[in-house]
């Protein structure tokens, strides 16, 4: 509630820019849309304590890298609602000592016991709580090992000294923010489901912590002083795993030591491709988010939205109509790389990009039924977080970490404290019916066990003259990969700054169902052109929270969307 509540002010008062006569004009936004500037680094992220300490770690001598755990593990403590130990997620980690981009995949992996039809009733239909709200939702978490590899590669602190400010908030206790004393009303009902997460996060009276409130967290401050002591073996192996499979086997859930004990993070090939001279740089499978991001750009390079006007009638037009054939795509092709073969080459290159083009018919909309997922050719030559951080030596780490819906499956083993995910639902429980966040997967995302479900995760990096120039993500399940999509566009294509590109109204389609949503601030005259050409035009609540960084010259800008609040860009 007051999440959107305070979104609506913003539009309501940023309204008079937005309702103009269509096409759009692009107009100078520079005297209402301030980023935040330094020179030494700079940190966004979700959450302001989180931020904050990120930036400590960089004023401290440490690197991007150190504050990207640093901040992970500060979000596990204050934004429990998707800051995570018991989740897992995708790093991007630009490397100023040789240049190159890493992609680490740190999501989650079915256990061993997972079958493809486990989720299944006698009538062959989905059973959505097991799959959603049950230990045997939850996927083998992977956040503590990943950000442990990406520590002992690139990172120049102690895991120690890194996750101290983490314990002390979840000792000492933290302030409740507006946005966790809000999600403590809403998800009240689903929280106290669980007696364990109940005495965590309401009083003794059966309140919920309200604003001010001081919120202590001894049982999770336990947990990340084992892992400060003996590192990652203590979730893997230590008193931690311990804990976790005692839950698990009384509770009837699937997860096992052997199971803990061998996850492991893939390191992979990012995906990349070019946008009007920029490269742009993202995640590869089993995340979809990359692969489409760069389909989409491919296909509107053709062309060029910034003639059209921003958010004009002409640009959203051909946005849906790319975001169709991407999402169609994505419910076919997409899946675990390990798994099954992904057809990258195809739907990353510039001639499948051009050929999408080509469909699309100025004026006239493409119904969702009528478009299907391509087929390859081969050519020649709902909660998420996310953080960006870039520091002076030019280094920089995109990082997009989940439980999968916000406090995960809401399953949290005694003596732990922190929450445990239910990404087993990112798989498809049955191919062609849609998952909890409304996408329709096939068989290459079916359930297997070691399986990493496909997500819509899009942690991206886009380099001009080879060095990082903007670092971007967001949350919002399906709506991630056009949340960043439209972030990249303003900066390059319409040369916004940061916080414009950040705050302007947004689009979302995703094939099926057949929806135009449109955040409001969109021009009603837009809208009834958009209807007039028969898109299925539906008002929506906000879309995404990106966490932007830009190198803009010699100093940094940043800004935290202001589509969720406690979010915050600190730099120095």
């Amino acid at each position: 509630m007051k999440v959107t509540f305070r979104f609506l002010i913003i539009q309501f008062m940023l309204l008079p820019i937005f309702a103009r006569a269509d096409p759009a004009a692009i107009i100078d936004y520079e005297s209402r849309f301030h980023p935040v500037i330094g020179k030494n680094g700079i940190v966004a992220s979700q959450e302001k304590l989180a931020s904050a300490i990120g930036v400590k770690v960089l004023k401290d001598g440490g690197n991007a890298v150190d504050a990207a755990v640093a901040v992970a593990y500060s979000l596990a403590v204050t934004l429990p609602k998707a800051g995570n130990i018991g989740g897992g997620g995708f790093m991007l980690v630009h490397s100023a000592e040789d240049g190159k981009t890493y992609a680490y995949d740190f999501r989650e992996m079915a256990p061993a016991a997972s079958s493809r039809d486990m989720y299944l009733d006698e009538e062959g239909d989905v059973d959505r709580t097991r799959a959603r709200f049950s230990p045997q939702s939850v996927g083998v978490p992977g956040t503590v090992r990943g950000l442990s590899v990406a520590l002992d590669k690139f990172g120049t602190k102690p895991l120690k000294e890194l996750i101290a400010p983490a314990i002390a908030l979840a000792r000492d206790g933290i302030a409740v923010s507006p946005g966790l004393a809000a999600d403590l009303i809403s998800y009240e009902k689903k929280l106290k489901s669980s007696p364990t997460i109940a005495e965590v996060f309401y009083k003794e009276n059966g309140e919920p912590y309200g604003l001010g409130d001081t919120l202590v967290q001894a049982d999770l401050a336990w947990s990340l002083e084992q892992i400060a002591e003996q590192g990652e073996s203590a979730f893997y192996e230590g008193m931690i795993a311990e804990k976790l499979v005692a839950f698990m086997e009384e509770e009837g859930g699937l997860m096992t030591a052997k199971d803990l004990k061998s996850y492991r993070v893939a390191e992979r090939e990012p995906v990349t491709s070019t946008y009007n001279g920029y490269e742009i740089i993202s995640m590869p499978p089993p995340s979809s988010g990359g692969v489409h991001l760069i389909q989409m750009l491919n296909a509107l390079e053709n062309t060029s939205l910034k003639e059209m006007g921003h958010n004009s009638a002409q640009s959203i037009h051909h946005l849906a109509e790319v975001m169709k054939y991407a999402y169609a795509d994505r419910s076919e092709h997409l899946g675990d790389p390990d798994y099954t073969e992904v057809p990258l080459r195809w739907l990353t290159s510039k001639q499948y990009g051009k050929e999408i083009y080509e469909r699309i018919r100025p004026e006239i909309t493409t119904p969702s039924s009528e478009i299907k997922p391509g087929k390859p050719v081969e050519y020649e030559s709902e909660e998420t977080t996310h953080f960006s951080v870039m520091d002076k030596a030019g280094n920089a780490v995109s990082l997009t970490y989940t439980l999968n819906f916000s406090f995960g499956s809401l399953q949290m083993a005694p003596g732990t404290g922190f929450l445990l995910n239910n990404e087993m639902d990112d798989f498809s429980a049955k191919p062609g019916v849609p998952n909890g966040l409304g996408l329709i997967g096939g068989e290459a995302n079916a359930i297997e066990p070691g399986k990493r479900p496909l997500s819509s995760m899009t942690p991206t990096m886009v380099l001009k003259d080879g060095e990082p120039y903007l670092v971007t993500g967001s949350p919002g399940g399906g709506k991630i990969i056009t949340a960043v999509l439209q972030t990249v566009l303003n900066v390059i294509e319409y040369d916004m700054n940061i916080a414009e590109a950040s705050s302007l109204p947004r689009v979302h389609h995703q094939w099926m169902p057949d929806e135009l949503g449109c955040e409001s601030g969109i021009s009603i005259d837009t809208l009834n052109i958009l209807k007039k050409w028969d898109h299925p035009v539906k008002a929506t609540k906000t879309l995404g929270s990106t966490q932007s960084l830009m190198k803009v010259g010699d100093r940094f800008e940043g800004y935290s969307d202001p589509r969720r609040p406690d979010a915050a860009t600190i730099a120095w």
